[in-house]
This record gives structure tokens, C-alpha cells and sequence, in this order.
């Protein structure tokens, strides 16, 4: 437990699956980390009382709301980690940098190009004031994930010529399936460009110190209509815009965003890379696999076998060759000191602890946290090329300038 006195109060706006992993890292963070502030969970947000209410006594907030305008007002609120979906990432971000407080919020950043430079200028700005902002790439923060960026910035794999991300689930493989939030455009932005995409190509720019510079793409959407959720049918004339339902068949919506995409990249020092982005990869829950190709060796890092990563070293004699497993678990392994010891595996729930521990400490000390709204508003930019490549047939589309120089 960290032994200052400085608090950071912190508002969260959303109380599902984000809401619930932000909130088991804001309670566990001072207590694995010795930081120069403690995080204190002032105030949750949701729009039902009930449901948040219930959710700030199950996930540890003091209070709760259902307005994140009043989170946003009070003065005693220093943070706000903003958890809902895309589509309200804007407003309420804005809405707090205006307001003076520091501001995390989860990838991608917004629903279109427009509101993340929106975005990043206000963070630029409030930057100015003291105020800090971040987005919440929290695959950055596996520590094997860290560890293969260092291999890379310290020369072992030599000139990057080949980068091969792919992130694949099977959620929504049963078209019956309901059509939630993340299968609308107007609340997600796009389907799994987006929600598993943008983990992929921020990773890949994380790890390489390289930026897409173009793309070719293909999405498709494999099931086009779905039913509404269980007490949504009035919503059916809104959706569909037919004015009328039929009494005898289940209400169902248009599914308006991608359930797949995939793409070939250029990367400015020269790499080529392919990304493949899959909700509908059967039998595969929760599949994200990056690999590097270097003149003088290979890194591969696999979610499903989080502690590890495979390192190929073309230095080695041919009769020693051969890819090698590297256990990331040694205290000198990045952000393992506070955990257990050597060989004692952590999980995915440690990536966002690792992201609270990152944003505390710069917010408290002055220092600008990383990925800011600048490096995630350049994946943004990518995903807008991507989208726009498939919009016009798989075509060769160059990645938008960010408003100024981008570090990944």
C-alpha cells in the first residue's frame, strides 16, 4: 500500500464488462503498487438506479449517479474513466477536460475521425492546464507484450519486414444472437474493426515503433438481421423503418456494422503487415496472435498463453535454432516486481491494473501518459482507412495525416 496522503477520486461512467474489469484495477492498483497517489472510487455512473446502485455495492464505489453530467461537476471528483460505448466517448471526454479532470477512457477512442481529433485537441489543450488524458489500450500493459516492444527497440530482430496480427472471437457466431449495442453502427462505430481491430493495430504500432501508412481491405457482414433483445420490440419500426411488426415473427433489426475484416498494410519503415479481425472465427473465444519478422529474428506473442512469448534468434549456431519459449514472469520482467513469484502466472485482469498503475503514476507526477488521445486517434485514422478501402472495393487507401506528429 502506497503510504501518501495525495488522493485521486475517481468517477467512472459505465458498469458492465469494461466497468467491472476498470473497477476490480482502481481497487486492487495501491494495493500491489507502492504510487505516488491513491485512487480512491468516489462515484460510479449508470442510467438505471437499481442496476447501478447495485453495481457500486458489488464493484466497491463509495457513491453513484445517474447523470454523468453531475459526476462531472463535482468538485470533488479528480478523475473520470469513461466506460460506455463509443458513441458517448465524445461528449462526456470533452465534457470533462472542459471541466478540468484527467481523463481515461477505453479504446477505440470515438465512433469517427471527426470526434477523436475533436478529442485530441481538447486533450492538447488541457495538457497545457496540467490535466492528462489517456486511452486504454490495456494490452499494451501484458507484461510479455511490453517485453517483446523492448526486443524490438534493442535491435534482436534486426530490420522489421513481416507483421502478422490476427484477433479472433465467436460470439456471435448463432444468428440468434440478439442485436446488441456492438452490432450498431450509430452506438459502436463499426463491429469487430473496432471492438478487436483497433487491439491489433495499436499493438502492432506498440510493439514495432512503425505507423500504418496504407491499407487494402475486405469486411463483410455475415448475418444481416437479428432479433431485438428481450424488451426491445417496440424499438422494431425505429430499426427496420417499416412502421408496422409482424405479431407473428420475432422482432428483428439490421445488423449495420462488419462482422469481419481483414487487411494487408504498409508500415512506415518499410514492413508489410496483414490483420485479420473475426467475431465469427467458430471456436475461438478470446484468439489475439502477433507475430514480428526481423532480418535477425522472430518474436511471437500468443493471448491464450499470456506469460509467454516464443523468440526466434537467427544468431544462434543452425544446430541451436529453433523458436524458444521465454517464460515472463521474473520480477525483472516489465511490471512483475509487485506480483508473485518467478513462474507463478498472472492473467488478463493484470493488463488493466498495469494501466491504472501507469496513469496514477503520471497523472501524479506531471508526466504524459501513454497511449495518449494523439496515439489513439491515429488508430483511428487507420480504422477510417480500412473502412474506406472496403468501401470502395479493396482499393490501395493511404492513412489520413494525424493533426500533428504521433509517438506510438
Amino acid at each position: 500500500m502506497s503510504t501518501t496522503d495525495k488522493e485521486l477520486r475517481v468517477g467512472m461512467v459505465g458498469y458492465a464488462f469494461m466497468g467491472a474489469a476498470h473497477s476490480q484495477a482502481w481497487r486492487t492498483v495501491n494495493r500491489v503498487y507502492d504510487l505516488p497517489a491513491r485512487a480512491r472510487m468516489a462515484l460510479i455512473c449508470g442510467r438505471d438506479t437499481g442496476n447501478v446502485a447495485a453495481a457500486a455495492d458489488r464493484l466497491g464505489w463509495d457513491a453513484y449517479t445517474t447523470d454523468w453530467r453531475d459526476l462531472i461537476s463535482r468538485d470533488d471528483i479528480d478523475v473520470v474513466d469513461v466506460c460506455t460505448p463509443g458513441d458517448s466517448h465524445a461528449e462526456i471526454a470533452l465534457a470533462a477536460l472542459a471541466a478540468g479532470k484527467h481523463v481515461l477512457c477505453e479504446k477505440p477512442l470515438a465512433n469517427t475521425v471527426a470526434e477523436a481529433r475533436a478529442m485530441t485537441a481538447a486533450a492538447d489543450t488541457a495538457r497545457a492546464a496540467g490535466v492528462r488524458s489517456m486511452c486504454g489500450f490495456n494490452y499494451r500493459r501484458v507484461p510479455a507484450v511490453t517485453m517483446m516492444r523492448q526486443l524490438v527497440a534493442d535491435g534482436r530482430l534486426g530490420v522489421i519486414r513481416h507483421v502478422r496480427a490476427t484477433y479472433l472471437q465467436d460470439w456471435i457466431v448463432d444468428p440468434q444472437f440478439p442485436l446488441v449495442w456492438r452490432l450498431q453502427k450509430d452506438r459502436a462505430g463499426s463491429g469487430a474493426l473496432g471492438d478487436i481491430g483497433a487491439h491489433i493495430i495499436d499493438l502492432t504500432q506498440f510493439v514495432t515503433g512503425q505507423r500504418i501508412t496504407g491499407v487494402s481491405a475486405v469486411t463483410e457482414t455475415f448475418v444481416k438481421e437479428r432479433p431485438l433483445p428481450a424488451g426491445s420490440n417496440g424499438l422494431a419500426a425505429s430499426v427496420d423503418g417499416s412502421g408496422s411488426l409482424d405479431g407473428n415473427a420475432p422482432a428483428t433489426g439490421p445488423v449495420t456494422v462488419d462482422d469481419a475484416a481483414v487487411f494487408v498494410a504498409r508500415l512506415d519503415g518499410g514492413a508489410l503487415a496483414t490483420y485479420e479481425a473475426s467475431r465469427f472465427a467458430t471456436g475461438r473465444k478470446n484468439a489475439l496472435r502477433v507475430e514480428i519478422n526481423g532480418s535477425l529474428g522472430s518474436v511471437v506473442f500468443d493471448l491464450e498463453r499470456l506469460n509467454e512469448l516464443e523468440f526466434y534468434d537467427a544468431s544462434r549456431p543452425s544446430v541451436e535454432q529453433g523458436f524458444s519459449r521465454i517464460l515472463v514472469t521474473e520480477g525483472e520482467h516489465p511490471y512483475m516486481s509487485a506480483w508473485w513469484p518467478p513462474g507463478h502466472i498472472i492473467g488478463y485482469e493484470h493488463s488493466f491494473t498495469h494501466q491504472m498503475r501507469d496513469f496514477i503514476e503520471a497523472v501524479a507526477t506531471g508526466a504524459d501518459p501513454a497511449p495518449s488521445f494523439a496515439d489513439a486517434l491515429q488508430v483511428q485514422l487507420v480504422l477510417d482507412a480500412v473502412t474506406r478501402s472496403a468501401e470502395l472495393g479493396s482499393s490501395w487507401t493511404e492513412v489520413q495525416p494525424a493533426l500533428a506528429a504521433v509517438a506510438v
